[in-house]
């Protein structure tokens, strides 16, 4: 009898030791287990600057998953599929791939399903929706375009600049055209202001009738002097 006791309770406690290991490798399969869960979707930019929707996969099972990228359509319940990946070895810190939309607008809604062995076939939820406010800066530095700003400022300075060259231009323009004037107006001007082509008889007649005019004032004294005498 005490050997059978002494049996019976190592059975036990070798049973209980079995359904309590038992139980851990269920725990540990169950927490190990991919789920939906282990998936989130967001809108992002590649390295050349193109809107994606990632999708991060943070299963410790490493269960290979195909995500399957659609569009929202307008039309109640319509989906356009656009894009589809595989990961093969999800860790737990997490192994992301992108997917490529289409086309990339603020509002535009996007539905990931994720197809992982017989344990996840389903959305991801909730559906990724492109924000307002979020743009991508294209491959090479979106900045190298600022300079364009600068251009006006330096066509301004350019407007002044070029002001002053056709003033002094046009000052300058008067200049051998003056020096110029005189020397065909200079023989015409001053024979027309002294009137020597046409006034050269009017004083040569004036001298000769001074000359008439004297001789006969001379020849009339010696008359007058020849009768006083007598």
């Amino acid at each position: 009898m005490p050997l059978s006791r002494h049996a019976a309770r190592a059975a036990r406690v070798v049973g209980t030791s079995a359904v309590a290991a038992a139980l851990c490798v269920t725990a540990a399969q169950t927490a190990l287990a991919c789920s939906i869960g282990d998936f989130s979707a967001s809108p992002a930019c590649d390295a050349r600057g193109k809107g994606v929707i990632r999708v991060t996969d943070k299963d410790p099972s490493g269960t290979p998953a195909t995500v399957t990228l659609y569009v929202q359509l307008s039309m109640p319940g319509g989906q356009r599929e656009v894009d589809k990946a595989t990961i093969d070895h999800s860790t737990a810190q997490g192994v992301g791939v992108d997917l490529h939309p289409l086309d990339w607008y603020a509002g535009e809604t996007f539905v990931v399903h994720v197809k992982a062995g017989d344990q996840v076939d389903e959305d991801i939820e909730p559906p990724v929706v492109v924000p307002d406010d979020f743009t991508c800066k294209p491959a090479g530095g979106g900045p190298s375009a600022s300079p364009s700003p600068s251009a006006p400022s330096a066509h301004p300075s350019a407007t002044p600049s070029t002001q002053p060259s056709p003033a002094h231009s046009s000052s300058s323009a008067p200049t051998p055209a003056a020096s110029g004037a005189p020397s065909p107006a200079g023989g015409g001007t001053h024979l027309a202001e002294t009137g020597a082509g046409n006034s050269t008889p009017l004083v040569a007649g004036a001298a000769a009738a001074l000359v008439l005019a004297g001789g006969g004032i001379a020849l009339g004294l010696r008359r007058k002097a020849a009768r006083s005498s007598r």
